[in-house]
């Protein structure tokens, strides 16, 4: 069932009354996300398409990162343009539980950065977090990579279904929820990938039988599902930049 995101802005507003700051019931994302479907494993039906309209939502970050953490003088802001100059993460203050992020981000050429969600330890994030991939998939060396190292992916643990990132300088947009173990990713208006944190109960190995990476030896079946939202900095070299980062926090 093919269904697109259209009149969401008329959903949120009208049957929802979301305003910026307010929350969105679980109960109730089936009236706001028009794809959504309640009797699928993943919540998602069989397809899913476009993005929401987050016009209401509340910024994750402000420009003046007044409401961030972050190493002095690595993360700058220009025009709404978010970008690192060294691998140093930008952290919330504040943590999220159940939520819907909506942002875009562009690729520097052999891009490997990420968004960071669930993460209970900003220090030792690495193993204390969920990482959502944005690489440049274009690039021969993350091509070439592990799938669960490339764009869309739970890193280490999940590939995406198919690589829709676009090519580097090109705007990308990417839509994640997050719903208690659940974990499902629109990159450029597909569905790409759909996690349930409860399946991934082992320290070396994922569902699939594939191993994982050493440093991700928690397993994510008792890994807290709240915690802050981060974007990983200028990692291996290249740069990353975002924008538009919008969040709609979800009531239990």
């Amino acid at each position: 069932m093919k269904k697109a995101w259209m009149g969401l802005a008329v959903a949120l507003i009208a049957v929802l009354g979301v305003r910026a700051g307010e929350m969105v019931g679980i109960q109730d994302l089936d009236k706001v996300f028009e794809h959504y479907d309640r009797n699928t494993p993943s919540g998602w039906g069989t397809l899913a398409e476009g993005h929401p309209d987050t016009s209401e939502w509340s910024f994750l970050f402000a420009e003046d990162l007044s409401n961030a953490d972050a190493a002095e003088g690595v993360w700058t802001v220009s025009g709404g343009e978010f970008t690192a100059s060294k691998d140093s993460a930008l952290w919330t203050k504040k943590d999220y539980r159940n939520f819907i992020l909506d942002l875009e981000f562009k690729t520097g050429e052999g891009a490997n950065s990420g968004v960071l969600v669930y993460v209970t330890d900003t220090k030792d994030w690495i193993p204390n977090s969920v990482e959502i991939q944005l690489t440049d998939d274009f690039s021969e060396k993350w091509a070439s990579a592990d799938p669960t190292w490339r764009c869309g992916a739970i890193f280490g643990r999940l590939a995406a279904s198919k690589s829709r990132v676009k090519k580097p300088g090109e705007w990308n947009r990417c839509t994640i929820t997050c719903k208690g173990p659940r974990i499902d990713v629109v990159m450029n208006g597909e569905l790409v990938t759909s996690m349930d944190m409860h399946e991934w109960d082992s320290a070396t190995h994922n569902p699939d039988g594939s191993k994982k990476p050493g440093w991700l030896n928690k397993p994510l079946s008792k890994h807290p599902t709240t915690g802050k939202i981060g974007l990983q900095g200028k990692h291996h070299g290249a740069p990353i930049w975002f924008r538009n980062m919008r969040v709609l926090e979800l009531k239990d």
